[in-house]
């Protein structure tokens, strides 16, 4: 396997989809900034990383060129996955100077349910047998990504680069999403208007408060443990007030769901419970209102069928050496991508 990855391949031309969406969306945010570059925090330095992002991509093109083999595709399509982590506090930049929504978004949880479930969850289940598993749910996340890219590289190379692209789409989706409709979820918003506003079932606007104070967390009253300060550690670092409806974390777990049952039943079956802990950490943490997480399951599906249905259908390469295996014919090709979108 290690040999393997090294050993050449047939050289790729262009772009890989997943850069090309990639350079897409920085492009339309580049646009973005230019239309509230006087309303931005820091545009100058929006656009540095932006050019930096495009120039780092073509130089790792050039590095393909130069070796193409497994690794330098996997180490194209790695890069594109990593700046996530980049792109996804970026979309606080831009909904920061528009007004908050979590006040649309609270009110209608109550006027659904009668309560706020995420105030409510954490609340009346604090003990650290609760908490524990669903933040050590909530922080699978992660893992769960890495785990079913790596699998796909392993076990489905020939689909590595579409499953990529539906990732990396279904996330800019997402974040296109999060950039115009500013709501910060409960864990921001509830501490900003009183506890005493929450209980009487008011939600005042509060226009754009977090352009000023970005950083406020709501810790729950549950009891601390191991998991709940890994989850509330790596949000100090990465998380913003923003991207709370539609849950990404809930929607882009489903579509790893769907590839996982698609992939393999047992790699399905052995991620199954870190998901359904996950989906419930959401509101439990008070990362998200209720509604959140049940329009990222929603959307997961229909963002599964059309990104799917618009990915292109080229394999990545397979390598180019005697012993590799015969190249699929255009038919057991187009079975193959048929079985990843059906």
């Amino acid at each position: 396997m290690a040999l393997d990855l090294f050993k050449k391949i047939e050289t790729r031309k262009g772009l890989f989809a997943v850069e090309k969406v990639s350079l897409i969306y920085n492009l339309l945010t580049g646009v973005l900034i230019l239309f509230l570059f006087r309303r931005m925090d820091h545009p100058l330095t929006m656009f540095a990383e932006r050019a930096a992002i495009a120039g780092v991509t073509f130089l790792l093109i050039r590095l393909y060129r130069l070796r193409p083999c497994k690794i330098t595709a996997f180490i194209r399509i790695a890069v594109q996955m990593g700046l996530l982590a980049y792109w996804y506090p970026d979309t606080f930049e831009f909904n920061r100077v528009l007004p908050n929504l979590d006040h649309v978004f609270a009110s209608a949880e109550q006027w659904l349910f009668g309560c706020q479930p995420a105030m409510l969850f954490s609340h009346h289940l604090p003990q650290m047998w609760v908490s524990e598993p669903l933040n050590m749910g909530y922080f699978f996340y992660y893992p769960m990504i890495f785990g079913v890219a790596m699998f796909y590289f392993v076990y489905r190379y020939g689909l590595f680069e579409k499953l990529a692209f539906v990732l990396v789409t279904c996330f800019f989706v997402y974040y296109l999403t999060y950039i115009f409709v500013p709501c910060a979820g409960p864990q921001f918003y509830f501490p900003v208007i009183g506890q005493e506003h929450v209980d009487a079932g008011i939600f005042p606007a509060i226009g754009d408060y977090f352009n000023k104070k970005p950083q406020v967390l709501l810790a729950p009253e549950y009891d601390r443990g191991f998991f709940y300060n890994l989850v509330k550690g790596s949000q100090q670092v990465g998380e913003r007030p923003t991207a709370a409806f539609p849950s990404s974390h809930v929607g882009i777990s489903t579509i790893l769901m769907i590839m996982a049952w698609r992939g393999s039943r047992k790699l399905f079956a052995a991620l199954f419970p870190f998901y359904f802990l996950l989906c419930c950490a959401t509101v439990y943490i008070q990362a998200h209102y209720l509604i959140d997480s049940v329009a990222g399951f929603l959307s997961a599906f229909v963002l599964y069928v059309l990104v799917t249905k618009a990915s292109p259908h080229t394999p990545t390469a397979s390598p180019h050496t005697p012993t590799a295996s015969p190249r699929p014919s255009p038919k057991e090709r187009e079975t193959e991508v048929t079985r990843f979108i059906s």
